[in-house]
């Protein structure tokens, strides 16, 4: 059932009820992975929604990672397929395709962040093509813009920064302020994060998926 968006820095409504918690949670904590091989494959598709289907391009970048089709799917079986009125952040968007497969599925605000300028016009490319009027492209660093939102505005928080950045608990530290008590963050990482490494960052693992070298977390807070 659609829920009435909620103003941006106002406290957020509660998103739809939670999926059914999964009875096994990731075993392991964070262990060295390789870096997956680069996929930036010259466009996406969206799998799901209003835009079911629509193929997008994409620049070439070394280390452009887009989420796989089958990972997307997953993610959003577990989040449920009507986001209406939920508040999302993309913070480091790349390609754009996992905040415009929120909007896609009626996220009522979706903020795509990225630092590479090319990148970035491109987004707004696709928004234009898209006719995506809840979202916006903001070219600039992903923690600051995480920084930046209200507390307890966000409802879902998707993170999947460079493998090699190092940038995974900086992320997460970000992240939770501006998320809504029954937020999600969705968090893609090269190895697994289990409950004992997140508990500093008061979340833990709901969802876990490995996808070959990438690993796919759904959290929540605690």
């Amino acid at each position: 059932m659609s829920r009435a968006p909620s103003r941006p820095g106002a406290s957020a409504p509660r998103p739809a009820a939670r999926p059914a918690r999964s009875s096994a949670r990731a075993a392991a904590g964070p262990a060295a992975a390789p870096e997956p091989a680069h996929r930036g494959a010259g466009e996406v598709r969206i799998i799901g929604g209003q835009w079911k289907r629509t193929r997008l391009p994409v620049l070439q970048r070394p280390g452009l990672r887009p989420t796989p089709d089958r990972v997307r799917e997953t993610l959003f079986n577990w989040l449920g397929q009507d986001l209406a009125g939920w508040h999302c952040v993309d913070a480091f968007a790349g390609t754009g395709v996992l905040g415009l497969e929120a909007a896609s599925r009626g996220a009522a605000e979706v903020l795509l962040v990225e630092g590479d300028a090319g990148l970035a016009e491109q987004l707004r490319k696709s928004c234009d093509k898209l006719g995506a009027e809840t979202v916006r492209v903001q070219r600039g660093d992903g923690l600051a813009a995480l920084r930046q939102r209200a507390p307890r505005s966000t409802h879902l928080v998707l993170l999947d920064p460079p493998f090699e950045g190092g940038l995974f608990e900086a992320a997460l530290a970000a992240a939770v302020p501006g998320l809504a008590d029954d937020g999600w963050v969705y968090l893609e990482a090269p190895q697994a994060w289990d409950d004992a490494a997140l508990a500093p960052f008061g979340l833990a693992v709901h969802r876990h998926l490995r996808a070959g070298a990438v690993h796919a977390h759904l959290l929540r807070k605690v």
